[in-house]
């Protein structure tokens, strides 16, 4: 008897090892960095870097973009891109102030965006109550109000408007939806047994949300803050083209308004609307590959699941 508990104690032991020994699998955090690193976001990442660092390094290796001459609607060419001489407008200079002009405003309306629907969401969502309730009624009223209008109706009494206050604006109509959506997943999350013992164990709110409910919630918000800043690109470019977006910036939507009153379609000059109009597409398209891929992340049904390969059995001769 003695000598069966003694063997059965070192069986259980050599498994004890055994498991120590075996690799063990990904962790959680590990196989969702898998499931992201996919084809179409790494090329959707390569798109947004190279049009990011033509934004940023773009304007010190170019001229004077608004420097015009009395030549105009000349082709691109050589002497031109090199600098040394001046026909007409360079596009070239034009297009890359543009670039980070439309980025500057796609990416601040797309944090200011983010903060908003985190404070409003999140956090009256955590709180409960009468705080939800005055958020929540705040948020649905804000989302009724049309963005556009009310660009309009601030445009009529305005005359020069800055590019703040285009930003301020774009992102107090834009921020309600993601609100919502941060309420819903928040309520989900506040009622699990971790939150609920952070709560019970005396911790203050703010690390809660901080520690607790956040990590849970990035996916998401990393979800719609490329969301908000696709959005808010064409958001400015539409209100530039139609002529009530920023005074006096230099933007994506402020070159294609000024190739449509130079008649550029009309004259052909393919080189002064084709650019700014093909990076607003390429970055779309870019910043849409990174969206699903967070989508197939944070939604299980959108996962796609690969077959495990089955290795052909050997003919036996």
């Amino acid at each position: 008897m003695t000598s069966e508990i003694i063997n059965e104690s070192a069986a259980i032991r050599d498994e004890g090892v055994e498991d120590r020994l075996r690799p063990r699998g990904p962790s959680r955090k590990e196989s969702r960095l898998r499931r992201l690193l996919t084809k179409k976001f790494i090329i959707g990442a390569g798109i947004v870097a190279v049009i990011s660092l033509f934004g940023i390094f773009g304007p010190f290796l170019t001229q004077d973009p608004r420097a015009i001459s009395n030549i105009g609607l000349a082709p691109p060419s050589s002497e031109h891109f090199l600098g040394t001489t001046q026909i007409g407008a360079d596009v070239f200079s034009q297009l890359a102030y543009a670039t980070r002009g439309s980025l500057i405003v796609g990416v601040s309306v797309a944090a200011l965006t983010l903060f908003l629907s985190a404070f409003f969401g999140i956090l009256g969502a955590y709180i409960g109550g009468v705080v939800d309730e005055a958020f929540t009624l705040f948020t649905n009223v804000m989302l009724v109000i049309p963005g556009l209008p009310l660009v309009i109706v601030i445009a009529s009494y305005i005359q020069n408007k800055s590019v703040f206050l285009v930003i301020v604006v774009l992102a107090l109509t834009g921020w309600p939806a993601g609100a919502r959506v941060l309420r819903s997943q928040t309520l989900s999350v506040r009622n699990r047994d971790y939150v609920l013992g952070a709560r019970v164990s005396g911790e203050k709110t703010w690390r809660v949300i901080s520690v607790e409910i956040l990590p849970n919630l990035l996916p998401v918000m990393s979800s719609g803050f490329v969301f908000a800043t696709l959005g808010a690109i064409l958001a400015e470019a539409g209100l530039s083209f139609v002529g009530i977006g920023a005074t006096g910036a230099l933007t994506w939507g402020t070159m294609l308004a000024d190739a449509s009153s130079g008649q550029a379609l009309l004259f052909g000059a393919w080189w002064w609307f084709a650019p700014p109009g093909l990076l607003i597409a390429i970055l779309g398209a870019g910043l849409s590959l990174i969206n699903f891929s967070l989508d197939e992340v944070i939604n299980p049904r959108l996962r796609v699941h690969k077959m495990p390969k089955v290795e052909k059995k050997a003919k036996t001769a």
